[in-house]
């Protein structure tokens, strides 16, 4: 065979395979489109297949470890326990004063119309996030799946009355029923949550049904019904103010008694009769809370909304017990905050700071310290009473948002949760991932700890403040000098508003990175195949190769630089802490 005769047969070899690739990738088109109408007709956003597709496969795999609410867990007595618990007098063990549980919402119409795809599932008790991911080549695309285990755990086909029934509905037995034995019965339910992703919607089916029960309660005993009289207060914390929302937003102080009591001065208490008196009351006070409009969501609480229900001695007007429904403002992180002005993010700051003081005052319930910070925000000092009590106990509801888009505030609102009972996840909760990246915990590693802003950063950035209300101060004088550090931490803003520029430089350098490494790759794709004929411009490919090299040198340029600007200003910091 001749020369010319081998070059032709590898000419046509080539355009065959040429013809094959196209071939392959025109089906795969069809494919992937194909699939994309299939999501459409079972709702589902035709979105990225190929990470729906990873998703599905590990729900199938996985959906074994789906447990009915009515299966025993060892860790979930709560409901049983506060009856078992308080027929000793109160002095039950500490699992049974807490109660995290976490709620999903299916996806809403903002997030369907933005395609993004539903990144997680709730599998009772276990809440698992899917984070969607490309390797380091830019191109080949994998799942985290990253999953906590709760006390109970609701998917969006879960009605708030279900969880009514099983996270408050044993509260208000509780403290309607004076169940606290020598000392008053105190509950407290929380809605934590992102904004948007659900708090209030939550709150307000729990709220309904309250009435519902209390009345209902109340006059099937003839004892309560007879010594006992009902009323209602609300008021809500914004900005550092305290606000009645039953008394024309009339402005209130928090004062502390002789006896060590928290006192909300002023605060309107108005008596309830029936459930129709309790609902008009709870919309008047919804109707005057405090709402914006934020990057994150349309109509935003801005404010803590505490919903105090009181019952009294119909002769003596002595307290006999208390019931505080708290709607918690959104959380927000750095990203969030960033089209904000001054008193948007002046709000956030608050939101952020009174948010982790509730965390550790949670935890310290649940926990064997004798130290409650509850003076670190004006949020938990009000509710003083319902950490230090020893017939205290609480319910956490933390609403999920669904959406691919909030899969980064689903871990941070998820990890705030974990973290106040401290819980791991067992053996038998461990499965394998499904793809071929190198196997993760399926708990994340807690990160190291830094100085970090309470005005743009996220909660699991508060590490330093973290470690200050920690140390459990037994002394008036350590509480002062744990203010003290506070302080100083406040008057670090410089540092701390650098340490956040850093971070998003840092992020914004990964991700422009990785765009460069997927253009260089197709850069090289087009020269490789070109295979040197006409159609291959190697001026071009060069040229444009140098420009990449370029730009991944300026953005390593400013990040190092960055990085030197921020180890200064900490080095002075330190200096100036040491002489002080």
């Amino acid at each position: 065979m001749t020369k010319q005769d081998q070059t032709r047969l590898r000419i046509e070899r080539m355009e065959a395979e040429r013809r094959d690739r196209r071939l392959r990738a025109k089906e795969a088109r069809i494919d992937r489109a194909e699939e994309g109408r299939r999501n459409i007709a079972v709702g589902t956003n035709p979105c990225d297949v190929d990470f729906v597709g990873l998703v599905d496969r590990w729900r199938s795999d996985h959906a074994a470890m789906a447990r009915s609410h009515d299966y025993h867990n060892a860790n979930d007595d709560y409901g049983s326990s506060i009856i078992d618990d308080t027929t000793s007098g109160g002095g039950g063990a500490s699992s049974s004063k807490i109660c995290v549980c976490v709620r999903k919402r299916g996806l809403n119409a903002k997030e369907i119309s933005k395609m993004e795809r539903d990144s997680v599932t709730i599998y009772h008790p276990t809440a698992t996030v899917h984070s969607a991911r490309l390797r380091v080549d830019g191109i080949s695309k994998y799942c985290d799946h990253t999953t906590f285990v709760f006390d109970r755990a609701f998917d969006e086909l879960s009605s708030t009355e279900a969880v009514y029934l099983r996270v408050a509905r044993p509260l208000v037995d509780y403290v309607v029923r004076g169940r606290g034995g020598i000392d008053l019965p105190r509950g407290t339910v929380f809605a934590y949550g992102q904004t948007g992703s659900g708090k209030t919607y939550t709150m307000d089916g729990i709220q309904r049904m309250v009435a519902e029960d209390i009345f209902s309660l109340m006059s099937s005993d003839d004892d309560v019904d007879d010594t006992t009289t009902c009323s209602i207060a609300m008021f809500e914390i914004y900005g550092g103010r305290i606000q009645d929302l039953l008394h024309e937003r009339k402005i209130l102080k928090v004062l502390e008694d002789g006896k060590g009591e928290v006192v909300v001065s002023g605060l309107q208490e108005f008596a309830v009769r029936c459930e129709r008196d309790f609902l008009s009351m709870i919309e008047k006070g919804r109707s005057n809370r405090t709402t914006h409009a934020t990057e994150a969501n349309d109509v935003s609480s801005r404010s803590h909304a505490i919903s105090q229900i009181l019952f009294r001695d119909r002769i003596s007007g002595r307290l006999k017990g208390k019931l505080s429904l708290v709607d918690l403002a959104g959380s927000e992180r750095g990203t969030d905050t960033k089209s904000h002005d001054k008193q948007r993010r002046t709000e956030s700051s608050d939101i952020n700071t009174s948010l982790l003081a509730l965390k550790e005052c949670i935890r310290a319930i649940d926990g064997e310290s004798k130290h409650v910070p509850y003076r670190q925000s004006k949020l938990t000092l009000i509710l003083k009473d319902c950490f230090v009590s020893r017939s205290a106990r609480t319910a956490m509801i933390a609403t999920l948002a669904p959406g691919s888009n909030s899969s980064d505030h689903t871990l941070n609102t998820l990890r705030y949760a974990d973290r106040i009972k401290e819980k791991k996840v067992g053996d038998s909760f461990a499965f394998a991932s499904d793809d071929k990246s190198p196997p993760r915990p399926l708990m994340q590693p807690r990160p190291m700890k830094k100085a970090s802003t309470t005005i743009t950063s996220d909660l699991d950035e508060y590490d330093e403040l973290e470690e200050i209300m920690n140390d459990h101060p037994s002394s008036a004088q350590e509480v002062d000098e744990v203010e003290e550090q506070v302080s100083g931490i406040d008057r670090s803003t410089v540092l701390f508003e650098e340490e956040e520029n850093l971070l998003n430089l840092h992020m914004q350098s990964i991700h422009e990175n990785a765009e460069l490494l997927t253009e260089e790759g197709a850069l090289l794709q087009s020269v490789s195949q070109g295979g040197g004929g006409e159609d291959c411009n190697f001026d071009l490919y060069a040229s444009r190769l140098g420009d990449i090299l370029d730009r991944k040198t300026e953005v390593l340029v400013e990040l190092r630089d960055r990085l030197g600007l921020y180890r200064n200003l900490l080095r002075k910091d330190e200096e100036l802490s040491g002489l002080q």
